[in-house]
């Protein structure tokens, strides 16, 4: 039996529609074994096959595109610290690395005692870096 119609859309224009159907469902599965995306939204290949004919309606030009809809990458947050250089003037910025402002933590990489925003607590003690030791200026009054 012959059909009415004989289109099969995976071999139109020499197979390259089956092509980028091919190419659009890599990135789906790619973006669906991404652990940074949502393993529950839906994902989409979307085809949409555009027709036109010609003044004599015994041609049609057909365009197919073909694209996804992918899931996107899930949102990170942290805690940033802001303040101002009370010598300089000048706004700091660092992101809190312990639980809490102002509590020094252990770094699991390193193993070296640091402050809230990473900074080794060695390196302060050995030097004058803009940081305020409230201990150091209550003994000196």
């Amino acid at each position: 039996m012959q059909k009415d119609i004989n289109l099969n859309l995976s071999e139109l224009s020499n197979g390259a529609i089956q092509e980028k159907i091919d190419r659009e469902l890599k990135k789906v599965m790619q973006n669906i074994l991404d652990p940074n995306t949502d393993f529950n939204k839906a994902r989409k290949v979307s085809i949409t096959i555009s027709m036109s004919a010609n003044e004599q309606r015994n041609s049609i030009t057909t365009d197919v595109a073909v694209k996804s809809t992918l899931a996107p990458q899930k949102s990170v947050s942290t805690t940033v610290l802001v303040g101002r250089n009370e010598q300089t003037g000048q706004i700091q910025a660092a992101e809190l690395l312990s639980n809490a402002p102002g509590q020094t933590f252990i770094d699991v990489e390193d193993g070296v005692l640091k402050t809230d925003t990473g900074t080794p607590i060695d390196d302060i003690e050995a030097g004058d870096d803009g940081i305020i030791d409230f201990n150091k200026r209550k003994a000196t009054k």
